[in-house]
């Protein structure tokens, strides 16, 4: 009897997996997760808990974005604050959607040593969807149980010939399966020779599959993800968002999901994609982080220099970067309408910007000559 789907196979789950293809990747990612954890443990302590805050708020932002839902950032950024002890509340930013979603996240993260338990589970399905939520309304939801005995699958195309990319196992036995997955999950955190990062993103696939509640499946899965990391690296603090990267690869998400759902219980080329994924937000984050020290630095260095407030302003969006910044340098031209200053003002503030070593002129003359920042540790030029 062919089997079209991996949980129909006689042995399911029991997953395996190539370790010698995998290996290669692995070790990349257990020295990428060490040099940033590295670097992370010299940031102060201001600057980490700003970090922890946007890798959190990107994190629970992409993981709705994967399923096409956009939040309010400014709202969910202010309910993970209060949380962190950041800042005030904002009571009227915040939604009762942003709470949930943050609570969530702090709980899998924050109390990553606590058993991933039947009620836990059940407790985030309800924060995912609360009930005073309007956006909610209108959607029959089973909120905070199990899904009904309807077929549960992922389909695409026209309804009177719609694609089945993906059937979850049947209503009945589910919360025998979802009590196999659970004491997998537990047990396995102490499982002798499973590298916690292969234990991550087993974790992501087994439970994607069982896909045991009505809505919130994909997100649930992530934070599981989260909590599995978070016990590999035995810390609560968060510096890298994995949700972002697959976000940014969600075709491909999607498309390596379908193709080992519908094959055998050999998972090497999901995990693969998992390994890559999970290496390319490390390395996102050891990006950021390297900026944030770089911007410290700079202005260690240079806090008793007397600039001015306009000379400031122009520094910080230099090393900002980003969409607003100037990542090929700035010209007079740019300084004069960033400062809003006069022509010969921006031509003083650039002579004297050189002269206190902030900035560096690059090669070309005349209107066209920009001008980059100099880090601390840079080699003048």
């Amino acid at each position: 009897m062919a089997h079209k789907w991996i949980w129909q196979q006689p042995d399911w789950p029991d997953f395996i997996w190539q370790a010698e293809r995998l290996g290669p990747l692995l070790r990349d990612c257990v020295q990428a997760q060490g040099r940033l954890m590295g670097m992370a443990s010299s940031v102060g302590n201001s600057l980490s808990a700003q970090s922890e805050l946007d890798a959190l708020l990107q994190n629970i932002v992409t993981s709705s974005a994967i399923e096409g839902e956009q939040l309010n950032v400014g709202s969910v950024r202010s309910s993970l604050a209060r949380r962190l002890g950041l800042e005030p509340l904002d009571g009227n930013n915040v939604s009762q959607r942003s709470e949930g979603l943050a609570q969530l996240m702090l709980d899998a993260t924050q109390h990553f040593d606590e058993p991933l338990t039947w009620q836990r589970l059940l407790d985030w399905h309800v924060w995912l969807f609360p009930e005073h939520d309007t956006d909610f309304a209108t959607r029959p939801i089973r909120i905070g149980t199990l899904r009904g005995d309807e077929p549960m699958q992922v389909v695409s195309g026209r309804l009177d010939r719609p694609t089945v990319h993906f059937e979850a196992p049947p209503r009945r036995g589910l919360e025998r399966q979802l009590d196999i997955f659970l004491t997998w999950f537990e047990t396995s955190r102490h499982q002798v020779g499973l590298d916690p990062l292969l234990r991550a993103g087993i974790a992501h696939f087994w439970f994607v599959t069982l896909h045991p509640f009505d809505d919130g499946n994909g997100r649930l899965t992530r934070t599981i993800t989260d909590l599995a990391l978070a016990q590999g690296e035995a810390q609560a603090i968060r510096f890298y968002a994995m949700s972002a990267s697959i976000l940014e690869d969600r075709s491909g998400y999607y498309r390596v999901l379908e193709t080992s759902q519908k094959a055998t219980l050999d998972i090497t080329e999901w995990l693969e994609w998992f390994l890559t994924t999970l290496l390319r937000s490390l390395g996102l984050a050891m990006t950021r982080i390297e900026s944030v020290l770089g911007k410290a630095r700079f202005w260690q260095a240079h806090r008793q220099s007397g600039l001015s407030a306009e000379q400031i302003k122009v520094l910080n969006r230099l090393l900002h970067g980003g969409e607003k910044g100037f990542t090929d340098g700035i010209s007079a031209a740019q300084y004069q309408a960033v400062a809003k200053v006069s022509k010969a003002t921006a031509t003083r503030h650039l002579a004297e910007l050189l002269e206190k070593g902030c900035l560096k002129r690059l090669p070309g003359g005349g209107r066209s000559t920009r001008y980059k920042i100099v880090y601390p540790d840079d080699a003048t030029s």
